[in-house]
């Protein structure tokens, strides 16, 4: 059981589950904008340093209508529930959007909400997905610069350096104070279910972010130290799901089969705190150091590096961790996951790690048979934890 301040977390779980809720409430609070970008590396600080409130949009989980329509249904449910939310209104309470990942199905929605919401800004500045040639950093920032003045013109406001960097620093401390609890469950002291760590990062994707660090500091402030999981517990790696966050009770359905999560290659998780922005340096160019960083702090398949390999990290990883085995939530249609599980999944056969693949959907889950699933995959780790503990 954790040990979470209930009053701290039901704010935080109250954003994670209705961003579009606060985001109207911070807007009617403050008199202020809120500026939607998408997965996976708009720099928030931007947004953030104009004072209008940076909001990444996210995947409802009401049922997809209109939508339908929209969009084939060999979109992944990201975007269809873009589509479908820009459709019946869910995203009136946006001023401009911003995004620098492209993704065609992503490219899509972005052309839904332009035929739903014509008189609001959308500004494109594709971030160049090759990380390591020569040009790579001049491109970033060059792209640094154009999203500066869309979103200067968006707000009114000049983005000062002084401003920004401003900004950099409160993302960066909220990254930190997060790591905390990811390094606290990986070490056993905090026994949190992944769908409410999941919560907490959720909820800083979409939160005025120094209330939200001021709430994380009221959540570490009220901790009590805890013993480790009991080792009759299947510790296991989460991968995957990069635009969306897994569903909780999917996650909750993972933990009840005797399984621990100790780590995450999550978007909604580890991912998107994984990296800071160097700080004490020019910030507009700190900004482009900072996307071409993270995909060295964890690799990702929709970037080309040569000296960076998913498989390699992952694996090392696992050494660090502990965990004994890796689920990989695979949204249904994500096509960049699709194309590299293979790689990944052959990597870990080789060193004959277990793996389990479930594939996710916007509506639905097929939780017993899910659950038989889930619980001969955990069989299967605790006999080859056995026959590594027989002596030869």
């Amino acid at each position: 059981m954790d040990t979470l301040d209930p009053t701290a977390f039901e704010a935080l779980e109250r954003a994670a589950q209705n961003p579009v809720a606060y985001a109207q409430q911070w807007k009617d609070r403050t008199g202020r904008k809120v500026i939607g970008s998408f997965p996976m590396n708009f720099p928030s600080e931007l947004v953030h340093a104009t004072g209008a409130l940076p909001v990444i949009v996210q995947e409802s989980r009401t049922t997809i209508t209109e939508g339908r329509s929209l969009l084939p249904e060999f979109y992944c449910s990201y975007t269809r529930s873009v589509a479908d939310q820009a459709a019946v209104g869910e995203l009136d309470v946006f001023d401009a959007f911003v995004l620098v990942d492209h993704c065609v199905q992503l490219l899509g929605a972005a052309d839904v909400i332009r035929w739903a919401k014509p008189e609001t800004p959308m500004h494109f500045a594709q971030f160049i997905s090759s990380m390591d040639d020569p040009w790579s950093r001049g491109q970033v920032e060059d792209k640094i610069g154009a999203m500066r003045r869309e979103v200067e013109e968006i707000t009114g406001v000049t983005i000062t350096p002084e401003a920004l960097t401003a900004s950099i620093r409160a993302f960066n401390e909220n990254r930190r104070l997060l790591r905390e609890f990811f390094e606290l469950r990986r070490t056993g002291r905090l026994h949190i279910p992944a769908s409410r760590l999941q919560a907490l990062v959720k909820s800083s994707m979409v939160m005025d972010i120094e209330e939200h660090t001021g709430l994380l500091r009221q959540l570490l402030d009220h901790l009590d130290p805890q013993s480790p999981a009991p080792d009759h517990l299947v510790r296991l790696h989460l991968s995957g799901h990069f635009c969306a966050p897994p569903r909780p009770e999917l996650l909750d359905l993972l933990e009840e089969c005797d399984v621990v999560v100790v780590n995450d290659d999550l978007y909604h998780g580890s991912r998107y705190i994984s990296t800071d922005v160097p700080d004490g340096v020019d910030p507009f160019s700190a900004l482009a150091g900072w996307y071409l960083e993270r995909n060295i702090s964890a690799p990702c398949g929709t970037r080309v590096q040569r000296n960076v390999d998913w498989q390699a990290y992952l694996i090392d990883n696992l050494d660090e961790t502990g965990a004994e085995g890796v689920i990989t939530l695979m949204a249904k249609f994500c096509e960049p996951l699709m194309l590299y599980y293979p790689e990944l999944r052959k990597a870990l056969n080789t060193r004959e790690i277990p793996e389990l693949l479930i594939e996710t959907e916007h509506e639905g889950l097929a939780a017993e048979s899910l659950r038989t699933t889930v619980e001969t995959f955990v069989e299967r780790i605790r006999r080859q934890r056995a026959r590594q503990l027989t002596p030869a």
